[in-house]
């Protein structure tokens, strides 16, 4: 699978100066980490997923979790996983007949409730597990990780990788009292393991559920001051260049239009200066699909070294994608840091003479812009990450 296609190979030649490259969940965990993009969550109630997936029903998936945790009433678990193997085992005989292969299938996990349920899942899937790309363990803790991760270690070989993402959403991670030890117990917990962590998510809605708070489609996470001071310090734990995760961006709510109360958070001049006046009626569009909120707050994830994104609805996976294509200016500082990095020299100036690149601080975004770049790709120097959200696409 690759990103972006729903494109024609002329569009993909258009506006790319390097192409996106194909990855399976066979790819190298480093690369791979920052290969989720926008990760579209289902709950593990809804029928006919395999169909769903053999039919590619979404445009651009690359990556789904089938939920059997928040997203199950506690009255419907025992349907809800009878459902789940149910539609694995149809899709693994479509495989086992040769109507797929695994490089076909995005990446897929399901997230569980807790490892009794992991096991009684694994032991009804058999074979048919070697489907996922690994399990998601929501409310990860010092006390309950080690036996959770031991358990994805018996399935993690050469040939089929199976691999964990913890989510960080309990209340030890919020508070600020016990936030710290916990973080660092966390990843000394991950370190140990580290083959098998795929990367780290942010469970924005549980924190936000602590405190009794709902942010609106017009509020990004880093409007909210407790997450805001939450996100930050995990960032500070998890993203250290010594022993570095990647860290996925919180779940975006909002899809569905309603009166605005907020002023929109996409500024008129951008769209105004590239497009004109149909830029402005784009702009009034993607205001009324709560859009704009969606795409501010990607944006301040990236700033913040964040990628990727959970989402639950296939509209947001195109936003996604195309707000995580490197730009051309990145890919060539990044590209000629790395060059640089020999020890002949400590600083140069930027071919776009606007910027010092300077060697040793800017390596390690280096090391990740270029690896973002193989996955998303790179555009050519005039377009932007607005002309990928803007272009129309074939179904």
């Amino acid at each position: 699978m690759e990103f972006f296609t729903y494109f024609y190979e002329d569009d993909i030649k258009r506006f790319f100066f390097q192409k996106p490259q194909a990855f399976t969940k066979y790819s190298k965990r480093e690369l791979l980490s920052y290969g989720l993009g926008a990760t579209l969550y289902m709950p593990a109630t809804r029928p006919n997923i395999h169909q769903e997936i053999l039919s590619k029903k979404h445009e651009g998936l690359t990556s789904l979790v089938i939920d059997l945790e928040d997203a199950v009433g506690d009255n419907e678990v025992t349907g809800a996983e009878a459902l789940l193997i149910n539609e694995l085992l149809k899709l693994y005989s479509e495989l086992s007949m040769g109507f797929l292969s695994y490089t076909d299938l995005p990446l897929m996990f399901i997230r569980i409730r807790n490892l009794e349920q992991f096991k009684r899942v694994s032991e009804q899937l058999g074979d048919a597990i070697s489907l996922l790309t690994g399990v998601v363990l929501p409310k990860f803790n010092v006390k309950n990780g080690e036996e959770l991760l031991v358990e994805v270690l018996r399935f993690h070989t050469v040939e089929h990788p199976f691999y964990a993402m913890p989510i960080l959403e309990t209340a030890e991670v919020i508070q600020k009292e016990t936030r710290i030890e916990e973080l660092i117990g966390i990843k000394n917990l991950l370190d140990r393991y580290k083959d098998i962590i795929l990367n780290v998510r942010i469970g924005a809605t549980d924190f936000c559920g602590l405190y009794g708070i709902r942010r609106s489609a017009d509020t990004t996470v880093y409007d909210i001051a407790v997450l805001r001071d939450c996100i930050s310090d995990i960032i500070n734990v998890f993203q250290r260049f010594e022993s570095a995760y990647v860290v996925s961006g919180p779940v975006w709510e909002y899809f569905s239009a309603k009166k605005r109360m907020l002023k929109p958070q996409l500024r008129q001049t951008p769209f105004r200066e590239r497009y004109g006046d149909e830029g402005l009626k784009w702009r009034a569009k993607l205001i009324d699909e709560h859009m704009d909120g969606l795409i501010q707050e990607i944006l301040m994830d990236i700033a913040n070294g964040i990628t990727g994104k959970t989402i639950i609805h296939p509209s947001h996976i195109k936003v996604v994608q195309a707000l995580n294509v490197v730009s051309y200016e990145e890919f060539i500082d990044a590209s000629n840091i790395i060059k640089a990095s020999t020890g002949e020299i400590g600083v140069m100036k930027s071919n776009f003479a606007n910027k010092m690149n300077e060697i040793k601080p800017h390596f390690y975004w280096a090391k990740k812009t270029v690896l973002k770049s193989q996955l998303y790709g790179v555009l050519h120097e005039e377009f932007t990450n607005i002309d990928l959200i803007k272009k129309e696409v074939y179904v």
